[in-house]
């Protein structure tokens, strides 16, 4: 598997993972820029109306239609947030070009495709088409709404939202519901033009070809990009500080049981040289079902229904996520300090930290077997301006000491505490 990372333009970066691995390739164009309450909702729509239609191929049938002569293709919409980052496109599944029929190219046309819809939406009167636009604002409302339906995921959500309060990554990546019922056809144009021509690109590619066909197969796409802007640079998140004492949040809806969500800063992220030993940490703490928060607070004590943690890798951010009783939430919050403690004072054995370890790599080697996986992976390195590959990580992951694991517990502190409850 071989890793190239090309400037293409001022702004536009291609990386390509050339590998003979899977018989499909995957192509992918997102739009880079920083997170802001008042654009999120804008950008996130934006390439959901964009998949609606181009001046060639202008309703869905008709685009079905295309990716049917590409080999039952796919091309979806993309919305992530990586940190601070938001990053909104396409990306396409097809099949690669050396299971296709002797001399003939699933490539060039796959992404000529993908360039038409960026470059040539379907419009009216000089803007986005308003029944487009409307139906899609719909679906963009309904999956905000959504969110709440999983407990668990909104717990998380509202944590986050919470302790990062004035912070961009507190915004959620699909913007708020008045955002959404703000937009028309008009206001969407015109910040899709700015997005074409100030949001940072990043090209990507998985597949067999090799890296200069592939540049040149986006040649179309990058002869319609806007060149009269300079686009943005992309900032790596500020750290946060935790308050004193913690923060606290209830909020009551028709649950039945209890969601207790708990936001740690980590002091430390995917920048930092400390993070493959936080890594090992989180995987000890509460990552793996070898970990203590499953151990002890969901096995052993049977205090929460679920209980593990996770690390918000481009931010200095640690989630814990629990199930608990209603009348058992105070000894399942002093038994996740406590394990946390734990692990703060080096009480987990050699096999303890082996397991976590062979946890972390096999995380990061399962990467390498997943189109899906290693796009999301490197979408997010791109967005950072990291190089490191899964590969490299396990590398410096092997070579975290005992005492690294702790120094990284250590610098973990509590900044906000969410309970989410029934109903009187």
């Amino acid at each position: 598997m071989k890793v190239t990372r090309t400037q293409l333009q001022s702004g536009v970066w291609l990386t390509a993972v050339q590998t003979k691995k899977f018989k499909s390739c995957t192509l992918g164009v997102q739009f880079l820029t920083p997170l802001k309450d008042e654009r999120a909702a804008l950008h996130a729509l934006t390439p959901m109306v964009l998949r609606r239609g181009s001046l060639r191929h202008p309703d869905l049938e008709s685009i079905s239609a295309a990716l049917d002569e590409l080999y039952g293709g796919s091309l979806e919409p993309m919305i992530r947030k990586k940190g601070e980052t938001q990053c909104v496109g396409f990306m396409g599944s097809f099949l690669d070009d050396a299971y296709a029929l002797e001399g003939e190219k699933v490539l060039e046309p796959a992404a000529a495709l993908m360039a038409e819809l960026v470059l040539q939406p379907y419009t009216q009167d000089g803007a986005f088409c308003p029944d487009y636009t409307r139906q899609e604002k719909a679906n963009l409302t309904d999956r905000i709404k959504a969110q709440v339906n999983d407990k668990r995921q909104y717990a998380q959500l509202r944590v986050v939202e919470e302790m990062c309060a004035g912070e961009p990554f507190g915004v959620d990546k699909l913007g708020s519901l008045t955002a959404v019922e703000a937009i028309t056809p008009q206001s969407l144009w015109t910040a899709y033009q700015s997005l074409l021509t100030l949001a940072r690109v990043e090209l990507y590619y998985c597949g067999s070809a090799e890296p200069e066909r592939v540049e040149a197969a986006f040649a179309p796409l990058l002869a319609g990009l806007p060149r009269d802007g300079t686009r943005m640079d992309l900032a790596r998140p500020a750290k946060g500080t935790a308050p004193k004492p913690p923060r606290r949040v209830e909020e009551a809806l028709d649950v039945t049981q209890g969601k207790l969500s708990m936001g740690f800063r980590t002091h430390c992220d995917a920048w930092d040289e400390g993070y493959p030993a936080l890594m090992l940490a989180n995987a000890i703490y509460g990552g793996t079902t070898t970990s203590k928060l499953f151990m002890n607070v969901r096995e052993k004590l049977s205090l929460c229904y679920y209980a593990s943690s996770g690390l918000m890798k481009y931010k200095d951010v640690m989630l814990v996520a629990s199930g608990v009783e209603f009348d058992k939430v105070g000894q399942a919050e002093a038994e996740i300090l406590s394990q946390l403690y734990r692990c703060q004072t080096g009480e987990f054995s050699d096999d303890e930290l082996e397991w976590a370890r062979r946890s972390v790599v096999s995380t990061l080697r399962t990467t390498l077997d997943s189109q899906g996986h290693l796009e999301d992976y490197w979408l997010g390195q791109s967005a950072a301006g990291l190089s490191a590959g899964p590969d490299q990580m396990v590398e410096r992951v092997e070579a975290v000491t005992r005492q690294q694991v702790i120094q990284a517990a250590q610098d973990l502190t509590l900044d906000t505490v969410y309970f989410l409850k029934g109903r009187d």
